[in-house]
């Protein structure tokens, strides 16, 4: 984004962004120029077999992919992973991955077809039992001192291009215990741009093991079953928790925070994690 001679101008879009023309008040019948968020049909595709169909933004699907098999415990680690292709279909894209064998034939015994939507959460179970799927619980290993938290906040539209344009995006964001934000994705879906954040956590370096996650969201039950499947101890929502979140987190060992602003937080479950300056 440029300014030239006091005007604001878009050199390049990012990926996941068009231009429309909208109307406005009070000149409702003069179109101007909007930026709208793209939201796609997403498959997730494994050895040839359809799992799951999200919509979500479309860009880094390959970290989505990897995310949400982890998240979703279709795989362990990244390696169980062979082969992946993201590629355009009649009506949106897919995302091709090939898995070990072992784990291809744990995900057909427990298959689920499920039929995502942008706030998506139990559409398309089968089974009502197989919401909550059982966590091992997590260990203390980690500790995060609240007052770094701001720091964080006032950072986190900067992982959101998108968003910055649209004003229609949600962002996951990966905080060091300093309180700088290591990385962050944003989706038109929240538990895609979590599931981003996790897919590229899975890849990196010591350094994005030690912190917390922050979501510019609320904290349903999904968020925090899918941040204790990929062993993140703290998750730190901007809106609120749900009561099935708070219960999850507190079977789980998870840490979860909501309400996070300026110089705020309600702390739900396992406040021993959380360092307070007196």
């Amino acid at each position: 984004m440029l300014k030239q001679n006091g005007d604001t101008r878009i050199t390049s879009l990012p990926v996941g962004v068009a231009e429309r023309r909208v109307h406005r008040p009070p000149q409702i019948s003069l179109p101007t120029p909007d930026f709208l968020a793209e939201e796609v049909p997403v498959a997730l595709v494994y050895n040839g077999i359809s799992h799951v169909v999200m919509m979500a933004s479309p860009k880094d699907l390959e970290l989505f992919a990897i995310g949400f098999s982890l998240s979703e415990g279709i795989i362990e680690h990244p390696r169980e992973i062979y082969g992946m292709e993201v590629i355009s279909v009649c009506n949106g894209l897919e995302v091709q991955l090939e898995l070990s064998s072992r784990r291809f034939m744990g995900l057909k015994e427990r298959r689920r077809a499920l039929a995502g939507r942008t706030g998506c959460g139990v559409c398309g179970v089968e089974q009502l039992n197989d919401i909550g799927k059982p966590v091992v619980p997590l260990s203390f290993t980690q500790r995060f001192n609240l007052a770094h938290l701001d720091r964080a906040l006032a950072h986190l539209n900067d992982v959101q291009p998108i968003g910055q344009l649209s004003g229609c995006t949600h962002a996951a964001a990966w905080v060091l215990p300093s309180g700088e934000i290591a990385g962050g994705h944003e989706d038109v879906g929240r538990h895609v741009a979590l599931d981003k954040l996790l897919g590229r956590r899975a890849g990196e370096n010591e350094m994005w093991q030690q912190g917390a996650a922050l979501v510019s969201s609320r904290a349903s039950y999904e968020m925090v079953q899918k941040a204790a499947m990929c062993g993140v101890e703290i998750l730190f929502a901007v809106s609120a928790a749900t009561t099935l979140a708070v219960e999850v987190a507190e079977r789980c060992n998870l840490t979860l925070v909501g309400f996070c602003k300026p110089g705020r937080a309600t702390v739900y479950t396992h406040p021993q994690r959380l360092i307070i300056d007196q």
